[in-house]
């Protein structure tokens, strides 16, 4: 995949046809509160105080939502050893992250992970030799701190790579996120679930793709997670062993106000002893380990708002 003249941005088209006129209303007046009460406000602030300042926010409105039970019920399920007073405490901080990201969104484009002081990447070789192979490979992770910084990252080493994301409804602030995501210089973005083909071709021409793989599949592979079944996608494992290509874990770490260290870990192969399910369960658990010990690093910094285990899991566990 060669780097294209113009960015791609290709939407899910049944979204928008199944939006009412109410429905495109609200949508454009979501977008008016979108720029006038967050974008350009946030812009103005610049990225440290845009940081500090959306953290601070969602580490004192978190607690008031409805998903902080989500989170408090994940932490105590993956912690079961820590106190009422530990799991609160990373629940805030894992607010806070989240309204850091949120702050730092407009600002990508200025924190270059190579050439602007925000970004330390660890590994970048390991991106080149991929690049120089011809032979592409997964690049796969999870929402750790500011994940968007590992699509720069990738992009501007550079490596050609597709890169896939989850389709906002909101089809203006969906187009204004992925106009961000090409000025820091993703060419091609296709949404879940829509860019299989594309995702085939990108890899049979020899080239990469990103893809996130710690979210719940409800039809996906139920395997450990913190010694939990949770549903994962089996997809990126399934593809570096169709392709014979090797996958590669990137995590990102917050080190301050839009500040961040960038990891691509050492390249690895999924298993191949004959047996195509067991090679690819075995795939799909070394990733969810890989995640894992991440999430155990750096907890604070981890997306807990999602339900990661099905309620039973909970419920077993006497959380709920």
């Amino acid at each position: 995949m060669s780097k294209s003249k113009e960015p791609q941005y290709i939407r899910p088209k049944d979204i928008d046809k199944r939006s009412t006129f109410t429905q495109r209303l609200v949508w454009r007046l979501e977008t008016l509160a979108w720029d006038l009460v967050y974008w350009f406000p946030m812009k103005i602030l610049g990225p440290d105080r845009a940081s500090n300042f959306t953290g601070a926010l969602l580490r004192r409105l978190g607690p008031l939502l409805s998903q902080h039970k989500t989170v408090t019920r994940n932490l105590r399920l993956a912690f079961p050893d820590k106190t009422s007073a530990e799991i609160e405490t990373i629940a805030l901080a894992a607010w806070e992250s989240v309204g850091r990201t949120a702050g730092e969104l407009p600002h990508l484009k200025s924190i270059h992970p190579y050439n602007s002081g925000r970004v330390k990447v660890i590994g970048a070789e390991y991106l080149d030799e991929i690049q120089a192979s011809d032979k592409g490979a997964i690049l796969f992770s999870g929402h750790f701190a500011n994940f968007e910084i590992m699509g720069a990252a990738i992009c501007r080493r550079p490596v050609d790579c597709l890169i896939t994301y989850r389709a906002i409804n909101n089809p203006h602030i969906d187009r204004r996120i992925n106009k961000v995501r090409h000025d820091y210089g993703i060419d091609v973005l296709v949404p879940k679930g829509l860019g299989t083909r594309e995702i085939m071709r990108v890899l049979g021409a020899g080239n990469c793709v990103a893809l996130m793989n710690d979210q719940k599949f409800n039809k996906g592979l139920s395997v450990p997670f913190f010694g939990y079944p949770a549903m994962t996608a089996p997809g990126p494992s399934r593809l570096a062993i169709k392709y014979d290509v090797p996958m590669v874990f990137l995590t990102t770490r917050r080190v301050g106000p839009a500040r961040f260290e960038v990891k691509i870990h050492p390249p690895f192969y999924p298993n191949e002893t004959g047996d195509p399910d067991a090679d690819l369960r075995s795939s799909v658990e070394h990733i969810n380990k890989l995640i894992e010990t991440e999430v155990r690093a750096n907890p604070e910094q981890w997306f807990w708002q999602h339900r990661r285990w099905p309620k039973q899991v909970w419920r077993d566990a006497g959380i709920l």
